[in-house]
């Protein structure tokens, strides 16, 4: 089925977010070691940045390794690093040829120096483009997040620069490291698990949520149209009803 051909561009969602999971099992399937699974998987990186760039998605946010992540083996969160700036290098010209720019969330000087060092080059040499914006949540987990922006607040009062009083919503997204980019509207997981996994758990309070059973080196263009065609299928009401939307 041509997914692509039933996509309304009108009514695109503004923000993707994905939740990158299966390499593992993937390259047990196949009798490998995890780390081929990685590997496989940036071929769907590059071939989901392409297709959303595409379309006319404006911001795509890929979870790509979380704080949790950093207990896994040494040798494979090593390998996990190499990749990483190996990738940034061989895809940079994806970057490029798509006029897609690079941002990154989270702990990132917990990052190896030479995985930040590259990460930096990256983002400065994408930074002019505005098709659209790829983020990479790296060494990020939801809860690091949220207690951060809590300490932030904290040190603003202790400093005297606000008091309690001045604590809303908007004080509080500001202090998160997505401050600048809009809450996903439509969120991803692959590999047949249904959960969130500490990933953006303020942000995607009403995201809808799409769960694919593909592991993740085996998604494609087409499984992200298909991911964005049942998007466009279902009611948004925020909190309403279904009468207050369709007035």
């Amino acid at each position: 089925m041509d997914w692509k051909e039933k996509i309304d561009k009108d009514r695109l969602p503004r923000h993707v977010a994905i939740i990158m999971d299966g390499n593992g099992r993937w390259a047990k399937q196949r009798g490998k070691f995890r780390t081929f699974g990685h590997q496989h998987g940036v071929k769907s990186v590059r071939e989901t940045a392409e297709a959303a760039a595409e379309i006319g998605i404006r911001y795509l946010t890929l979870y790509a390794f979380s704080t949790e992540n950093w207990t896994r083996p040494k040798s494979e969160v090593n390998a996990l690093m190499k990749l990483l700036v190996r990738t940034i290098n061989k895809e940079s010209k994806t970057l490029h040829e798509n006029k897609i720019s690079l941002k990154a969330i989270g702990n990132l000087d917990s990052l190896p120096d030479i995985t930040r060092r590259e990460l930096f080059e990256a983002i400065k040499e994408t930074q002019q483009y505005d098709r659209m914006t790829m983020i990479l949540a790296l060494s990020y987990s939801s809860r690091w997040e949220i207690v951060n922006a809590a300490k932030t607040i904290a040190q603003k009062i202790e400093a005297k620069e606000i008091s309690s009083a001045d604590i809303d919503q908007k004080l509080f997204e500001s202090c998160l490291t997505t401050n600048t980019i809009p809450d996903p509207e439509l969120l991803i997981r692959t590999s047949g698990e249904y959960r969130i996994s500490n990933f953006l758990l303020w942000q995607i309070a009403y995201s809808e949520l799409f769960f694919s059973t593909k592991y993740w080196p085996d998604f494609r263009k087409e499984d992200l149209y298909e991911a964005i065609v049942d998007f466009q299928k279902r009611e948004r009401r925020f909190g309403k009803i279904s009468e207050q939307i369709i007035k």
